[in-house]
């Protein structure tokens, strides 16, 4: 488990956990930790893989901004000579996603990345089973969500295929902020993004997750205490207090995902013009591996 320092490590290692007994383990067949955590317990799947092997190229600390649809070229060339930012979301994959992307193809991603654009991939598929978000009607089975993981990361594959980038690139679950009142909900959030991690490790991509500091991200972060793996390898945390740091703060302890694996969206929904350009976007301050 690569999200913890050494003595947390240890920490965690006092949970029993058991691996389920191979690729086609589900959500029931994924062994419950011995001693449950208060929240979250311990789900453990194989990864034989893990993550590819990190390169120092795709290292990226900077700004970046996240738009609803993935910006005109001619916009990108007027903020990449005048905006602070070199790094962009776009949402490559996923059935709920909110906007349609019709600039967005491989030769999109080609003339934008010779501009020096890098690209943070975003995967908009199954949300919390207590989501109360009626937009994205879909939920995450809480049976089956393991199984439900991998099938939306092999979507999330073919999604940045498509568009040209290639192993080694991460892409971003989203799960959109949800309760946390209900603690099978967010084990399903946690074992969903157990599925999806070790189906992208598998295919040779880096495994993202993006959500709420205090929902799925404080999920996550009990489920690293509890000892489940593999889990994400980058967090992007949603936490809109103006501060463009990747410092984390309340669950996100220093003691997770401290290695270059941080993205924190900061503000979101706010008007900016550069070079005549105008966009409505969320501000993001990256520490991590990025597409390019």
């Amino acid at each position: 488990m690569r999200h913890l320092r050494p003595v947390a490590l240890a920490a965690a290692s006092l949970v029993l956990v058991l691996a389920a007994g191979g690729p086609g383990a589900s959500a029931d067949d994924a062994a419950p930790a011995a001693a449950a955590v208060p929240r979250i317990r311990a789900t453990v799947l194989p990864d034989r893989l893990g993550p590819p092997a990190a390169r120092s190229r795709d290292l990226y600390t900077g700004a970046a901004f996240d738009a609803c649809t993935a910006p005109p070229l001619e916009t990108l060339r007027a903020w990449r000579d005048a905006s602070p930012y070199g790094a962009l979301g776009i949402y490559t994959s996923g059935g709920q996603r909110g906007c349609a992307q019709p600039g967005l193809t491989a030769d999109w991603v080609r003339q934008a990345r010779a501009m020096g654009w890098r690209f943070l991939p975003v995967h908009v598929g199954l949300q919390a089973p207590c989501s109360e978000l009626k937009r994205k009607p879909k939920r995450i089975d809480p049976a089956r969500a393991t199984r439900q993981g991998r099938q939306e990361a092999a979507e999330a594959v073919a999604g940045l295929r498509a568009v040209g980038l290639g192993h080694g690139s991460p892409v971003f679950l989203d799960i959109e902020a949800y309760p946390t009142r209900d603690r099978a909900c967010g084990q399903a959030v946690v074992d969903f993004a157990v599925g999806w991690t070790q189906a992208l490790h598998a295919a040779g991509y880096r495994s993202g997750f993006y959500s709420s500091l205090d929902s799925g991200v404080a999920d996550l972060a009990a489920a690293a205490r509890a000892g489940s793996s593999p889990l994400p390898d980058i967090l992007w945390y949603a936490r809109w207090d103006d501060r463009a740091d990747t410092a984390g703060g309340g669950p996100l302890g220093a003691e997770l995902w401290s290695e270059h694996q941080r993205v924190h969206q900061y503000r979101g929904n706010v008007e900016e013009t550069y070079g005549g350009a105008t966009l409505t976007v969320d501000r993001n301050q990256v520490d991590a591996p990025l597409a390019g």
